[in-house]
């Protein structure tokens, strides 16, 4: 079956399709540029069947799971329109002006949106966790592994109890040699991605506090955390790594790296001296 038949595909076998199935299928029709942009969770919560469903759904189409029809839907959303989309709302016809603004409204979306989202007590609780915790590391893969290390690197300025793992294999590892006394930071746009669920598991069954950046409330990363700090980005599945989204959690991560030296204000400016007296003469 190619990726662009998925909506021709749903209405052949339609009349083979269980109750929920079927209930799948309309929302789907119905739908089409919303599906594309919701978790699995999202999807089981608004049409109240369960994940396990869906993923049948999925099979019964002949794809491989839930990503791969969100794909199937994104291309065929695609070849409905009359104007060959690159990404989001920008189209192979438009001019390099129209682009640069499209862009900038993208990105001055994604933080508004975030800011819209912002728990102000879980985020003072966020904060408080890391400045108790003995360790703070920060978890993430492919693209959200840059501001994992963006984090590590922000907070290195002003406390020394940081890190961040770059290999899936050495932070499974380092999450389950990880104690009640440290702090996982753990980002994921779609709060689904394999190795990130199994960092959040083995922290979690290691004892330690979770802390998740993602965009959705209910996925299966959000299950282990303690706190969860939403990001307003939207993405769409062949936009996996887009910039909006990494605008939305380095904004995210910006607050939470200010309240963090706020309210450990004393000791977080000694170390922001020292940490810049040690690099000033590289500077020139």
């Amino acid at each position: 079956m190619k990726l662009n038949d998925i909506y021709s595909t749903i209405e052949t076998l339609y009349n083979t399709f269980t109750k929920s199935e079927k209930k799948i299928a309309d929302y789907t029709l119905k739908n089409r540029d919303k599906v594309m942009y919701m978790s699995i969770t999202e999807l089981s919560d608004e049409l109240s069947v369960g994940e396990a469903s869906i993923f049948r759904f999925c099979k019964t189409l002949g794809l491989s799971g839930y990503q791969d029809f969100k794909i199937a839907i994104a291309n065929s959303t695609s070849e409905d329109k009359t104007s060959q989309k690159i990404y989001s709302d920008i189209h192979k016809e438009d001019s390099m002006e129209e682009i640069a603004a499209k862009v900038r409204n993208a990105n001055l979306s994604a933080i508004e949106d975030t800011f819209s989202l912002i728990n102000y007590e879980e985020l003072k609780e966020a904060a408080r966790m890391m400045i108790e915790a003995d360790h703070i590391r920060f978890f993430g893969v492919g693209s959200s592994y840059t501001t994992a290390l963006e984090g590590h690197i922000k907070f290195l300025r002003i406390t020394s109890k940081t890190s961040a793992t770059f290999d899936s294999h050495l932070q499974a590892m380092t999450a389950a040699l990880m104690n009640e006394n440290e702090v996982a930071v753990i980002i994921s746009f779609s709060g689904e991605t394999r190795d990130t669920i199994d960092v959040a598991a083995q922290a979690k069954k290691a004892g330690a506090k979770i802390i998740a950046i993602t965009r959705y409330q209910k996925s299966p990363l959000t299950e282990y955390a303690d706190v969860v700090l939403l990001t307003g980005a939207v993405e769409g599945p062949l936009q996996g790594g887009s910039t909006t989204a990494k605008v939305a959690q380095l904004y995210l991560m910006d607050i939470l790296y200010t309240q963090f030296f706020l309210m450990n204000y004393e000791k977080s400016e000694g170390n922001k001296e020292q940490t810049l007296q040690s690099v000033l003469s590289k500077l020139y």
